[in-house]
């Protein structure tokens, strides 16, 4: 994956999440401390991918009822996209 990013397969009872479901992300915003595993379910019928352009990761599409999980380890806003459906959009914000 460029830059470095990794994403991962999610196990159980991951502490941030995001649902992924009728074409959009929730919650958005999502605040976290930073060190924090982040793992977005997708809840519908389709695929979707997250794309996180200021960490130039993207992950690979998610299918229904499967989830991703991201680490966040530095301080800030980080604006993300599906990259299958550019519409959908949300965002993780990181602080102490």
């Amino acid at each position: 994956m460029p830059g470095g990013a990794i994403f991962r397969a999610a196990t159980a009872d991951e502490p941030a999440a995001v649902k992924i479901d009728n074409f959009t992300f929730s919650p958005s915003p999502l605040r976290i401390k930073p060190g924090t595993e982040v793992t977005w379910t997708n809840h519908d019928d389709i695929p979707h991918s997250i794309v996180l352009p200021r960490l130039n990761a993207r992950s690979k599409a998610i299918d229904t009822d499967r989830s991703l999980v991201y680490r966040f380890d530095k301080a800030g806003t980080f604006d993300y996209i599906c990259g299958l459906h550019p519409h959908m959009k949300g965002k993780v914000v990181v602080g102490s």
